[in-house]
C-alpha cells in the first residue's frame, strides 16, 4: 500500500508554523516532482490489487486501470490548480473548506481520517498474506498480530524512513517491475497467444459486464492513490503554479501506462481471470508462472518490503493525524493530544492504531479494506473537483469552457466510481461518516458556527 498523502489534513497553520516555513528554498524541478510522485504512488501498486480487481471485473483489469486513469487525470488537474491557488496548504479538506464551506471541508477531512486508519490495516493484511506463502505453517492470525506489533513497536521508537531510503526503494521496485515485464515477454514468446487472446484483457464478450467493470475500476483506482501528495511540496518547487500541475498529471499518466503494461502482461501470462491460489496474492503466482521460483520469491519479497515500509509510515501518519485532531480538540485532547514526555511521540495514538491494525487484520478482508479506503478517497476527490469548479468558474471573471467542463467531468466520473463500490464498503464508509458528522455537529452547534468547525 501507498502512504496516504493528504498530509495537510493533520496540520494546523499558525503564525509560528508559517514563519518556520517561510525560509524554504525553491529547489525542486519538474523532474524531481515526477520522480517523487511515482515513488509515493509506488510502481508495484497494481500488483497488490490485481487478483481482487480481476475477480470483480471478470478479467478486464487493464480496462479498469484505464478508466481509473481517466478519473485520476481529471482530478489531478483540479488538484494542480488548487495547489496553485493555495501553495502553502496542499490538502483536500483545506481546498474544500475554503472554497465551499468549512463544514463540507470537515466531512472531507473526516473521510480522509478513515483512509489514514485503514492504510495500516491493509498493509498488515497484505504483509500477513505474503508471509504465509513463505511460512505456511504459521497461522494467519499470528502473522497479523506479528506485523501489527512490528508497526507499533517501530513507531513507539520513533523510527521513520528517510527520503533517500524511499528513493532507493522506489528504484528497486522499478527494477523488479522491469524484470517481471522481461520475464513475461519471454514467456509469451514461447507460449505465443492467439489474436483473440491479445484483445480479451480489454474486452471479452463472454464475460464483459459494465457493472462488474465499474466495480473493478472503483477498486483499481487504489493504484493511483498518493498522487495528491505532490501538492505538499508547493513551497519548495520552482514555478509551483506550473510544475505542481504538470507533475501531478504526469505522475498519474506514467502510473497508468506502467500499471496497464503490468496487468496486461499478467493476464496474458495467466491466461484466465480466475483460479488463483489466493486472490489477494494473485500477482505473486502470476510472477511464478512467468519467471519461475526466483521471480515468485523476488516479487514476494519486494511486495513484503514495500508494504512494511508503507505500513510503518502509514501507522505513523495515522497517529500524527489523530494527534493533530486531539491538539485542536476535534477529538478529546486528554487522550489524543497527549505526547509521551520521554520520547516525544503521541504514544496513545500509536498504540490505538496498532490495536486497530490488529483487529482490522482479523475482521476485515483485504478487498473490503481497499474499497473503504477508496470510499474516503473518492469523497476527497469529488470535493477537490467541486472546489476547482467553484474557484475557476463560479467565482472567476475569466470563465473559460474548460474551467466548467473538466472539474465537473472529474466530479461525475469519481461519483460514478464511488457509487460503483460494493454495498459493504458503502455501508461501512457511510457509518464512519455519520459518526464524524454527528460529532462535528455537536462540537459546533450544528455547524452554525463555521469558525469553530473542528480542524482535521
Amino acid at each position: 500500500m501507498r502512504i496516504l498523502s493528504d498530509r495537510g489534513a493533520g496540520q494546523v497553520t499558525t503564525p509560528a508554523t508559517a514563519a518556520s516555513t517561510s525560509g524554504l528554498r525553491r529547489t525542486l524541478t519538474l523532474t524531481d516532482l515526477v520522480f517523487y510522485g511515482i515513488v509515493l504512488v509506488q510502481p508495484v501498486a497494481p500488483m497488490g490489487i490485481y487478483g481482487v480487481v480481476s475477480q470483480e471485473a471478470r478479467g478486464h483489469v487493464i480496462t479498469t486501470i484505464l478508466i481509473g486513469m481517466v478519473a485520476m487525470l481529471l482530478t489531478a488537474l483540479s488538484y494542480g490548480r488548487m495547489a496553485a491557488a493555495y501553495p502553502s496548504a496542499g490538502s483536500a479538506f483545506t481546498y474544500v473548506g475554503r472554497e465551499l464551506h468549512p463544514a463540507i471541508g470537515y466531512v472531507t477531512g473526516w473521510s480522509m481520517v478513515m483512509d489514514y486508519i485503514l492504510n495500516p490495516i491493509i498493509c498488515t493484511i497484505y504483509c500477513s498474506k505474503v508471509a504465509i506463502t513463505f511460512v505456511p505453517m504459521v497461522p494467519y492470525t499470528v502473522w497479523v498480530a506479528f506485523f501489527a506489533v512490528v508497526f507499533t513497536g517501530l513507531n513507539l521508537r520513533g523510527v521513520k524512513a528517510s527520503a533517500r531510503t524511499n528513493e532507493v526503494l522506489g528504484v528497486g521496485m522499478c527494477i523488479v517491475v522491469a524484470l517481471f515485464l522481461a520475464a513475461a515477454a519471454r514467456y509469451l514468446l514461447v507460449h505465443a497467444p492467439g489474436a483473440a487472446e491479445l484483445t480479451k484483457p480489454f474486452y471479452d464478450p463472454s464475460t464483459f459486464s459494465l457493472t462488474s467493470v465499474l466495480t473493478g475500476a472503483s477498486i483499481a483506482c487504489l493504484t493511483y492513490i498518493g498522487f495528491d501528495g505532490i501538492s505538499t511540496l508547493s513551497e519548495e518547487v520552482e514555478n509551483p503554479r506550473r510544475n505542481i500541475l504538470l507533475a501531478t498529471v504526469l505522475t498519474c499518466l506514467i502510473t497508468g501506462v506502467l500499471a496497464s503494461l503490468l496487468v496486461y502482461s499478467a493476464q496474458l501470462v495467466w491466461g484466465t481471470w480466475g483460479g488463483f491460489p489466493d486472490v489477494d496474492t494473485a500477482f505473486i503466482h502470476v510472477a511464478g508462472k512467468a519467471g519461475g521460483p526466483w521471480l515468485f520469491g523476488l516479487v514476494s519479497v519486494t511486495l513484503l518490503v514495500a508494504n512494511l515500509g508503507s505500513g510503518t509510515s502509514a501507522h505513523l501518519g495515522a497517529a500524527r493525524l489523530l494527534y493533530g485532531m486531539g491538539r485542536t480538540n476535534a477529538l478529546p485532547r486528554r487522550f489524543f493530544g497527549a505526547v509521551d514526555a520521554r520520547n516525544g511521540i503521541p504514544r496513545n495514538n500509536v498504540l490505538l492504531v496498532g490495536a486497530l491494525a490488529c483487529a482490522g487484520g482479523l475482521l476485515v478482508s483485504y478487498q473490503l479494506g481497499a474499497e473503504m479506503l477508496n470510499f474516503g478517497a473518492f469523497i476527497a476527490f469529488m470535493g477537490v473537483n467541486l472546489a476547482a469548479f467553484t474557484r475557476y468558474w463560479l467565482r472567476s471573471d475569466d470563465r473559460r469552457v474548460l474551467n466548467f467542463i473538466l472539474p465537473l467531468l472529474g466530479f461525475a466520473v469519481c461519483l460514478y466510481l464511488w457509487l460503483s463500490l460494493r454495498w459493504p464498503a458503502k455501508i461501512a464508509g457511510s457509518a464512519w461518516l455519520a459518526v464524524g458528522i454527528i460529532y462535528g455537529a455537536l462540537q459546533t452547534g450544528g455547524f452554525r458556527k463555521s469558525e469553530s468547525t473542528p480542524e482535521l
